[in-house]
């Protein structure tokens, strides 16, 4: 009797613990999941702002702190941080982005990663296509308080700069940094994508070419977009529709 008992302790313990394990094999896909609902409201809330012009004020100061008072056609910092700023808004430009992706591709598919290729083609044209939508669907005025730094030919809301930069070099960093190993090199490479997308999108406000408030739609909502392809790269390394090519 006593036997069975201990049997039956011993099952449920058993049983328990590869609940826990199955519990932290699902933890992170729903903090990805739990981050990109919380982008998305972050997104819905700010433009409803946007809208309203609730954030018009801050967005004034912010635009204005990044010049010379006594020039609103010089942004503060010496020639060569104008210069530092160009550059990196270029960063975030359509035909550097569309390059990147290409390089991307074209080592995907040397290593004949096709389904991760289609992946990426999938999540940067789809996160173009949706930026597209967006800014002509708010139709904000861009910015006339400062003398614009770079040429403009679309509207404001929200920050395709920000925003692609966002879903091309988180998405791209989020997927590589799914078939490497290592948790160094996957820390570099998403470690690389944030800081290359926080200073195109701060290079925008520098620029004078975007309201704060742009910019931080465009993250919000690249953000997003990168987290959820990040989801799908998770469920498809598990089925082993990623890892087994190669």
């Amino acid at each position: 009797m006593e036997d069975n008992l201990n049997h039956t302790g011993a099952s449920t313990w058993m049983g328990l613990i590869q609940k826990l394990r199955g519990l932290g094999h699902e933890l992170p896909a729903l903090i990805l999941l739990l981050l990109v609902i919380g982008f998305v409201w972050i997104f819905i809330e700010l433009a409803d702002e946007v809208i309203e012009g609730e954030t018009l004020p801050i967005d004034e100061v912010l635009i204005l702190a990044m010049r010379n008072p006594q020039d609103l056609s010089d942004p503060v910092g010496a020639r060569w941080v104008e210069e530092i700023g160009r550059d990196f808004t270029a960063l975030g430009g359509t035909g550097v982005l569309t390059f990147i992706t290409f390089v991307v591709v074209g080592y995907l598919l040397l290593h004949r990663r096709y389904r991760i290729m289609t992946l990426v083609v999938i999540a940067v044209g789809g996160g173009m296509l949706l930026s597209f939508l967006l800014k002509g669907g708010f139709d904000r005025p861009r910015p006339e308080l400062v003398p614009h730094g770079s040429y403009v030919y679309t509207s404001s809301f929200p920050s395709g700069h920000s925003m692609m930069s966002a879903v091309v070099y988180l998405t791209l960093g989020a997927l590589l940094a799914r078939i490497h190993p290592k948790r160094r090199t996957k820390a570099y490479i998403i470690t690389i994508a944030l800081i290359t997308t926080l200073a195109v999108g701060v290079s925008r406000v520098y620029m004078g070419v975007h309201w704060p408030s742009d910019v931080l739609g465009g993250w919000t909502l690249g953000a997003a977009w990168a987290l959820l392809c990040w989801l799908v790269a998770r469920w498809l390394q598990m089925r082993g529709q990623v890892g087994a090519e190669g």
